[in-house]
């Protein structure tokens, strides 16, 4: 397992910014802000760049943009949405989201088995990070002013539709060698199991990313003080966010380099699946266990960063060590759809 926990590292600018336009817009709108201006970029997140900014007196910002050149999406690198789910979730309730362009000071984790830390510390963030999940999902999103937010039905439905789409824009991009990213391996067999298994619906605040890496933990306490990267948010189904956070445990440990799942790892000292999963329930009131997860959505996001290396988009330093994982994320993925479909797995 990676042992870093220092993910608010930064480097040297890797996607071109105007650093003298955004000094004179900062200062002539942020009256408390002082010129000159120092950028970096943070070495982790995979889709949209992220910049720490350092301003003469030494105050931190953070500023997120869209790639630069042609996107291959229009939606996946809506900043604007980010901007109006972290305005509503910090106006109205007790989540933890950093305020508008506040730099938060904590520890993130690109390690999800906590592996530099405790036993007891280990189980401790872990529990933190489905409490928070819990409590996002329980909000009225109606009540804090993101109704239109999304869509009220049919998340799933838009979820296939968007991964096709995606893909097939996806699968045609060319690196400077003129290589094609390449299209999942059995894309309509993955297509039509979704079809088949399609959970019913359920409405809530849906992050879209929810991961270890996405949160940002006490410096030395184990609780989670804010939730990063809301691009994908969106209203929809609570399962989405549920099955992305607990990706680890349906993963072999060396499936991928960069994302190693729990299943035949050594050493570690996560909770169990069942525990958390009991968890998520008891703090939604949901019954248990919970039926029909599916994680083949994650084989489109990997794809769409191999892409964006392709294009000179990627944001993430680590971005180009994820290369051809998608092919990897949907071999996962075929393994549930060679089983059978859901409802005959459980009769057996």
């Amino acid at each position: 397992m990676a042992k870093s926990n220092n993910v608010q590292e930064t480097s040297d600018v890797r996607l071109l910014i105007e650093v003298d336009k955004l000094q004179e817009y900062l200062t002539l709108k942020m009256p408390e802000f002082r010129a000159p201006l120092e950028v970096r970029q943070f070495k982790y997140g995979q889709s949209n760049p992220t910049y720490l900014l350092i301003d003469a007196n030494k105050k931190r910002y953070v500023l997120r943009k869209k790639p630069p050149g042609a996107l291959l999406s229009t939606t996946a690198h809506a900043v604007e949405r980010e901007f109006r789910i972290l305005d509503a979730l910090s106006r109205n309730t007790e989540i933890p989201v950093p305020k508008v362009m506040e730099f938060l000071k904590g520890r993130i984790f690109n390690d999800a088995s906590f592996s530099s830390l405790s036993q007891k510390d280990c189980r401790q963030c872990w529990y933190s990070a489905i409490d928070t999940l819990a409590k996002l999902h329980s909000i009225d999103h109606k009540s804090i002013g993101l109704k239109g937010y999304g869509k009220p039905s049919g998340f799933y439905s838009r979820q296939i539709h968007s991964l096709l789409r995606v893909s097939a824009a996806q699968a045609t991009a060319r690196d400077k060698n003129d290589v094609a990213v390449g299209e999942i391996p059995r894309l309509d067999e993955i297509i039509k199991w979704l079809k088949r298994n399609e959970l019913p619906d359920e409405t809530t605040i849906v992050h879209g990313d929810y991961k270890i890496d996405n949160l940002v933990y006490h410096p030395t306490e184990s609780r989670v003080i804010g939730i990063l990267d809301w691009e994908l948010s969106t209203i929809g189904h609570p399962m989405s966010d549920v099955a992305n956070l607990l990706m680890h445990y349906y993963l072999r440990h060396d499936t991928f380099n960069l994302f190693p799942g729990f299943i035949g790892a050594k050493d570690i000292n996560v909770p169990s699946l069942e525990e958390l999963m009991r968890l998520y329930c008891e703090k939604t009131r949901r019954p248990y266990p919970i039926k029909k997860f599916d994680y083949a959505i994650f084989g489109v996001i990997t794809q769409g960063i191999d892409a964006r290396v392709a294009l000179k988009q990627a944001s993430s330093a680590e971005a180009k060590k994820y290369n051809g994982a998608f092919k990897k994320s949907a071999e996962c993925a075929l393994e549930i759809v060679d089983r059978g479909d859901l409802d005959i797995q459980n009769k057996l």
